[in-house]
């Protein structure tokens, strides 16, 4: 009598996590744009119905996506705080430069998911140990606003071919012009066409940080603004 062994079919179980890292691997290499939760269920080799089990809702999906992205920053290092503080966020731009959808969809939200809060809530940490008080750090906290998690909003959207600027344009607005001149080249810059992008973050950064300190120094209290 001959025994047939059964085949069987192994299929990683779906769950919260396969999901949201699907998601995150489609809105890479596709832009969050063509994100659906139709398209989702076809890269995972399941039928729609079966995301819904684990997410929601496409909200709730994108919710979870920010969790995922925000999970992959460097914890804090020890160390001074404004190294410590430097170094995350610097961590928190490679991240997101590695998801460049994530700061869009981050400032789409209505409200800070938990991976986000704890984030903050972590940085905020970081300078109550550096000896900042709670009223300086809650000021910090505003005025480093995005760039905590490692993008921020530039003024204009420069973006463009790079080169000398048009005469006209240069003679009605000599100091753009001369600034444009002395930018630093850069073609994928997000700031601007000429800009280097990577050093501009940082510059802003440091310039912040150091401000900082120099009001803990000082003692600085909001009760002094006016």
């Amino acid at each position: 009598m001959t025994r047939q062994k059964a085949t069987h079919t192994h299929r990683t179980p779906l769950n919260r996590d396969r999901v949201l890292r699907a998601a995150v691997a489609l809105a890479d290499a596709t832009g969050i744009d063509a994100l659906s939760m139709r398209r989702l269920a076809q890269e995972l080799d399941v039928v729609p119905m079966a995301l819904y089990k684990h997410v929601a809702n496409k909200e709730e999906l994108l919710d979870g996506m920010v969790d995922t992205v925000v999970g992959e920053i460097d914890p804090p290092a020890a160390g001074p705080w404004q190294s410590a503080v430097r170094g995350r966020i610097l961590s928190a731009r490679r991240v997101l430069l590695r998801h460049p959808w994530a700061a869009r969809v981050i400032e789409s939200r209505t409200g800070p998911t938990p991976a986000v809060l704890a984030y903050l809530d972590s940085m905020a940490g970081s300078f109550r140990d550096g000896g900042l008080s709670a009223d300086l750090t809650h000021h910090v906290m505003h005025a480093m606003g995005s760039r905590l998690l490692g993008f921020s909003q530039e003024l204009f959207d420069t973006s463009g071919p790079s080169g000398p600027p048009n005469p006209e344009l240069a003679a009605r607005y000599p100091h753009i012009a001369e600034l444009a001149a002395t930018a630093a080249h850069d073609e994928g810059s997000s700031v601007g066409g000429g800009c280097d992008d990577q050093f501009e973050f940082e510059f802003a950064l440091d310039l912040l940080l150091d401000g900082f300190e120099s009001l803990r120094r000082q003692g600085w209290t909001s009760a002094r603004k006016a």
